[in-house]
């Protein structure tokens, strides 16, 4: 049956793609994926790092992508990330069908609607914090003035607003992690996508993350957090298990029900 749907799916005409995202975007979904590969030519062999996924993400969960070594999560990630594109299939972020883009579109759509998170911060050396939360926006051609703004209240929303002036050397792992942070949200992204965030934290440091990203969630935005290390997958509310490029589960957590913020 699900064979069937795809396939009447990849026959759509150009007007229908696009009403099909419409109609996503008007059911809250900001990620859909229809049976999407990823496959590598590896001499005369062909690897399927990615093998027909279909997932679904509403506006407002928190999801974690979680797969041990070479099961093809970050494959997985690069595609929702719009860092790679699917040898077949669609895919369809925030209404857009980001599967049919060239790379120029691509670019924009990242700029725009996804913001990042690594476990290596990637972090401008001579920049200030301040200066790196800014660049999004300075992508984005907005003015000086507010973007100076924009970049300051992102700050804030991590609590790192006093230390703005400063460079990544003159930050912990975690503020740097914080920076990071912030830099993903300035342009208030559609998706928070977090890839292994604690990896290069110590334990405590990697607490006190997943405990912003928690607030962050709380506030209601949508986070995608890819880790290989289940008591960080806990802080989800849901996860997707991918082994051997496939969905092998998907199932609601046990953490507690999202709770209404103190003011």
């Amino acid at each position: 049956m699900a064979t069937t749907v795809n396939s009447t799916l990849h026959d759509l005409s150009p007007a229908e793609r696009l009403e099909r995202g419409e109609q996503l975007k008007r059911d809250g979904i900001v990620i859909r994926t229809y049976d999407i590969w990823k496959t590598y030519i590896m001499g005369d062999q062909e690897i399927h790092a990615v093998s027909g996924v279909d997932i679904q993400i509403k506006r407002g969960e928190y999801v974690a992508i979680m797969g041990p070594s070479g099961s093809g999560k970050s494959t997985l990630m690069n595609l929702i990330g719009c860092l790679d594109t699917p040898t077949k299939g669609l895919y369809y972020l925030n209404g857009k069908l980001a599967s049919d883009m060239e790379d120029d579109e691509l670019a924009q759509i990242r700029n725009k609607e996804i913001g990042f998170v690594f476990q290596t911060f990637n972090l401008l050396a001579r920049a200030s914090a301040l200066h790196n939360v800014e660049l999004p926006l300075i992508y984005a051609g907005m003015p000086p003035k507010q973007r100076i703004e924009r970049a300051r209240e992102s700050l804030r929303a991590v609590d790192l607003e006093q230390r703005m002036d400063h460079k990544p050397n003159e930050l912990s792992g975690g503020q740097r992690q914080r920076v990071a942070i912030a830099r993903a949200l300035v342009n208030s992204p559609s998706i928070l996508l977090a890839d292994e965030p604690t990896g290069a934290l110590d334990t405590n440091t990697g607490n006190e993350i997943m405990a912003l990203f928690e607030r962050l969630y709380l506030q209601g935005n949508t986070i995608v957090l890819v880790t290989h290390e289940p008591d960080i997958a806990a802080h989800a509310n849901r996860i997707i298990h991918i082994r051997d490029g496939k969905v092998e589960l998907d199932e609601a957590t046990t953490r507690k029900e999202k709770r209404t913020l103190e003011v």
